[in-house]
């Protein structure tokens, strides 16, 4: 015979039904005291209407002075009504367990007293109040005690008379007050605030009576603003961050802490908090909701124990952390970017600054990726990203799908890709953005200014260990970053070395727009360079500045408030370089138009030579690898005849291609030098063989 589901269903905590046991036995006791010479005690309309004798019988019942109303004796006494005395729990007091429960089961209300500093007529209050949601016999005794059948609830003045308390005691109300624990904390409602105050209704919310019979789901307010905790990132992961994780763990573990932790790029925080609060072995619920669940999402964490975390802090802060701020009692830990201001809250945080993510990480991404990260080289594939601990397991889970998607086996390039759409940002309201498709055979270039290419990209993906690990920084607020800058005429390979350089770290390429930046008002070009630089900051990404001459020029003398404002300009990107922890590249046709300045500043200065015929013959071999051409077409003559730019023989291949694709042929020598002639002539240079040569 199969059990029934009542027969299966879990009682709740023994401590709960002693309690509530006990609670029955006052509410009986009170019953009878009441009803003792009321002469509407068996009239079944009672509590609907007020008869004459009724009236007389309410003017003369016992109440004054010393005594609670309606109660036989005054607070303290040993009539049954009276409050337990110290040696009994407030809820229940020494009554024998009722039959079927364990002696040790947990009393979750003694745990939540102790956990939130309840007193004992606290504890006494609460149970007073939830008795009608665990035991529905409740209801019309207290129906009958507030003289009102449709009133089913515990009133301020019925909860006062079962504590024995007297309804003019000032201790005693005040239990009831918004800023007294109880509702502070958020543990019970005081409903019907129009009424007098001793016929407000008492309420306990459903969070807690869940969380007194075992079920710990989340508060229904709090559904799709709580999300888990992002794995933590191994301590050599993070610079510094064993000895940051380390002293914030022994902090927590000394009980509430409100902190705001400085993060230097996304992600940082709350990777160094989740590591500490691991150590520290305390669970944490992470929030990002609006300001109005702050209340349910601290008493979440009063029920459970948890810290708060939140790591996307409004514009505006002001009121969520102030709100926040003002709960001593609860673990709240902030993650931010920005400096934290005084002003938001009078309650001051432990500011501290984050550890740096640092590029790399490769044990967070095997522990994300599993044994598919075992067919390739990871280290070097992620070298270059800046990623936390959440947004490596996004990208371990997007480079997943795109390998499922292609049915390929995990490989270097589907990591790569993932990580750099973690690394999305604003940068394209003021930068076009490159997806590189280049690599180094593309460049023809002679040794030198290739071998500095590779070192610029071996730069950019080793600067945390050396500029970090090894402590070779300059100090002084300096950062990471790397800045270099390609100096030669146009078309000598500039931009696309650049994008060879994001594309063999695996990084998007931004290319600025100087028509976006610079602006005829004073101040204004700054701002919008602060905006560029601060979101190349926070991204995997090269950022280009093209034609860099106009924003990175000379500082000249003073003869003028324009000469002012622009030496003041190029004074704030010098020192916005001194702090910037991105990759970025300048390009110039002409090296000195640069304030040397900039150049002390730059890690690496790459000239790209024009030409000699020999590369002039590489680039148009190279041009002309893709593109049909006839028999015996040979392009060493126009390599020799016209000293054109790399991108000018592209330009000169792309002309003679369409000459031949228009009469539907191959590519001919004579398509070759029609197109090596226009360029020259585009250039106003004289054409060899013609006439005036």
């Amino acid at each position: 015979m199969t059990e029934s589901r009542a027969d299966t269903a879990p009682a709740a905590p023994a401590p709960l039904l002693t309690g509530l046991a006990a609670l029955r036995e006052r509410v009986a006791a009170l019953v009878a005291h009441r009803s003792a010479g009321d002469p509407t005690a068996e009239d079944p309309l009672r509590g609907l209407y007020l008869s004459e004798e009724a009236v007389h019988h309410l003017l003369h019942r016992p109440g004054g002075p010393g005594t609670a109303q309606g109660s036989a004796a005054p607070s303290g006494s040993d009539h049954p009504t009276a409050p337990p005395d110290g040696d009994r729990s407030a809820a229940g007091g020494n009554s024998p367990a009722p039959e079927g429960s364990s002696p040790d089961s947990p009393d979750p209300l003694s745990a939540l007293a102790a956990r939130n500093g309840l007193t004992e007529r606290d504890t006494a209050v609460l149970l007073v109040a939830l008795a009608p949601d665990l035991d529905r016999s409740f209801e019309p005794l207290y129906g009958y005690l507030n003289d009102d059948v449709s009133r089913r609830r515990a009133t301020i003045g019925l909860a006062l008379d079962l504590l024995g308390a007297p309804a003019y005691e000032a201790g005693a109300r005040a239990r009831f007050h918004p800023s007294a624990p109880l509702r502070a904390l958020g543990l019970l409602e005081v409903e019907e605030p129009e009424r007098p105050f001793l016929s407000r209704s008492l309420r306990v919310p459903d969070r807690l009576l869940g969380h007194l019979l075992g079920d710990d789901t989340p508060d229904p307010e709090l559904r799709g603003h709580l999300h888990p905790l992002p794995e933590p990132p191994s301590l050599e992961d993070t610079p510094d961050g064993a000895e940051f994780v380390a002293r914030l763990a022994r902090r927590l573990r000394q009980g509430p802490l409100f902190g705001y932790v400085r993060e230097h790029r996304e992600g940082g925080g709350v990777a160094a908090l989740t590591s500490a609060l691991r150590a520290a072995g305390l669970a944490a619920l992470r929030f990002s909701g609006p300001q109005e669940r702050v209340p349910a999402l601290l008493r979440e964490a009063r029920l459970t124990g948890q810290a708060v975390v939140l790591t996307e802090l409004p514009e505006q802060p002001e009121a969520l952390v102030h709100q926040l701020g003002a709960a001593g009692d609860v673990t709240v830990l902030l993650a931010d970017p920005r400096p934290y201001d005084p002003h938001w809250s009078p309650y001051d945080p432990l500011v501290l600054q984050a550890p740096r993510l640092r590029a790399g990480g490769a044990a967070s991404w095997a522990a994300a990726l599993g044994p598919a990260a075992e067919g390739f080289d990871l280290a070097s594939a992620v070298a270059p990203y800046r990623l936390g601990g959440e947004r490596v397991r996004r990208a371990a889970e997007a480079a997943r799908a795109l390998a499922a998607f292609e049915d390929a086996p995990l490989g270097a390039e589907h990591i790569r890709l993932a990580a750099r759409q973690q690394s999305a940002s604003g940068l394209e309201q003021h930068a076009r953005r490159i997806r590189p498709a280049v690599g180094w055979p593309d460049l023809v270039l002679p040794e030198k200014p290739l071998a500095q290419l590779r070192e610029l990209a071996l730069r950019a993906r080793h600067r945390d260990r050396v500029l970090g690990d090894w402590r070779l920084s300059a100090g002084g607020g300096r950062g990471r970053g790397v800045l270099g800058l390609f100096a030669g005429e146009s078309g000598t390979g500039k931009t696309l070395s650049a994008e060879v350089v994001a594309a063999d770290l695996g990084l998007d390429l931004y290319v600025v727009q100087l028509s976006s930046i610079v602006d005829k008002y004073v101040g204004e070009t700054e701002k919008n360079l602060e905006r560029v630089f601060s979101e190349a900051d926070r991204t995997d990404a090269v950022l280009l500045f093209d034609e860099a001459d106009a924003v990175f020029g000379k500082r000249s003398e003073v003869k003028d408030a324009h000469d002012r404002y622009a030496n003041l300009e190029s004074a704030y990107l010098l020192q916005r370089l001194e702090s910037f922890d991105g990759i970025a590249l300048l390009t110039t046709n002409l090296r000195a138009n640069i304030d040397e300045a900039f150049t002390r500043r730059l890690d690496s200065v790459v000239d790209f030579p024009f030409p000699d015929p020999e590369q002039r013959l590489a680039l148009w071999r190279y041009s002309l690898s893709a593109v049909p051409r006839a028999e015996g077409v040979d392009p060493a003559p126009q390599a020799r005849e016209f000293e054109l730019s790399g991108g000018s023989i592209r330009s000169a291949v792309v002309t003679a291609a369409y000459l031949a694709a228009g009469r539907g042929e191959l590519l001919g020598d004579a398509d070759l030098w029609e197109g090596a002639r226009r360029e020259y002539r585009k250039a106003g240079r004289l054409v060899p063989g013609e006439a005036g040569w």
